[in-house]
């Protein structure tokens, strides 16, 4: 096995002394040995010397061939770890199960497969909400994928338009200036008014038996989504929960307006979610009325042992 060459200062070698000539045993002068008048030193025998140097040698080849094995040697193994328990699934919050009437929702209809469930549901909302509303209020197709994906986003930054269930407020945001300042003028209220209407007019109870009904097909999507062991109702819950949190205004909420959309001229309002942002735009006394619905449907999904309305941390 060839190591790397190592200088006459670290090879593991017997230094033999210059001065000293091991046939003769004689001390020999400085300057050129070849010449030089042999003095004679004391004498400890040429047996000893040589015993003296074997060992010398044996010593630095056992050194030598120590060194090679050890680096040669794999790493000892670290101390055995217990394993490590696999991470739990998340625990489940608020069973579906303990919604009020989950146990004879609806009737005993067999659910539609999920792809092509949009028929099913526009009767359904068609019975909840009027057949009138129905076009007008809602996208009528990839209507449970579009349910949860926008409460999924509900608690976070944004919502993506694109699946929104609901179509946009008709008109621009309503605004007023002073100075300059631009704020939310309070006619912006009134864009909201159909929204609120409707939504009073929902029973809790309808509203949350169809949605127990329809369940499997919303947990299948939540988990399409991206949430494998996921629970659609307990984000549901926090979704609620983060809306009934939206802080209500001291008076008329200033905006800016950096590029083509508005925010709120206030850091701490603007960093709220999705959700509080849109209960603040519709104004203190339309938040309140939907606040108020929110409340009953809460109730309903998690019937009287469900945890009481607080702040959750969105995901």
């Amino acid at each position: 096995m060839s190591t790397s060459p190592t200088s006459r200062t670290d090879r593991a070698e017997p230094r033999i002394d210059p001065d000293f000539d091991l046939e003769t045993d004689a001390t020999l002068p400085p300057g050129d040995r070849s010449d030089s008048v042999r003095t004679t030193a004391p004498r400890k025998g040429p047996i000893v010397w040589l015993v003296l140097l074997m060992a010398l040698a044996a010593s630095a080849v056992f050194f030598y061939l120590w060194r090679q094995n050890t680096s040669q040697q794999p790493p000892a193994a670290p101390a055995t770890q217990p394993p490590v328990a696999a991470a739990a699934e998340p625990a489940i919050r608020h069973p579906i199960e303990d919604a009020q009437g989950a146990a004879a929702s609806m009737e005993s209809k067999p659910l539609p497969a999920l792809m092509v469930s949009d028929t099913t549901m526009q009767n359904t909302l068609a019975d909840l909400f009027g057949s009138a509303s129905l076009g007008k209020v809602f996208y009528e197709d990839a209507i449970i994928h579009r349910f949860v994906t926008t409460v999924d986003n509900l608690p976070r930054k944004t919502i993506p338009s694109r699946n929104l269930p609901v179509k946009p407020i008709a008109g621009p945001l309503a605004t007023s200036a002073k100075d300059d300042n631009i704020s939310i003028s309070a006619e912006n209220a009134s864009r909201y008014t159909p929204y609120v209407r409707m939504a009073e007019a929902i029973d809790p109870k309808s509203l949350v038996s169809a949605y127990v009904h329809f369940y499997p097909l919303i947990q299948q999507d939540y988990r399409d989504l991206g949430y494998p062991k996921g629970y659609f109702n307990d984000r549901l819950i926090e979704a609620i929960d983060d809306l009934l949190a939206a802080p209500e205004s001291k008076g008329p909420l200033q905006v800016v307006q950096p590029k083509v959309l508005y925010q709120y001229a206030d850091p701490e309002l603007e960093a709220r979610s999705a959700g509080q942002r849109i209960m603040m735009r519709m104004g203190n006394e339309n938040a309140a009325k939907v606040k108020a619905k929110l409340q009953e449907i809460r109730r309903e999904l998690t019937g009287p042992q469900g945890n009481p309305p607080g702040a959750k941390e969105a995901k």
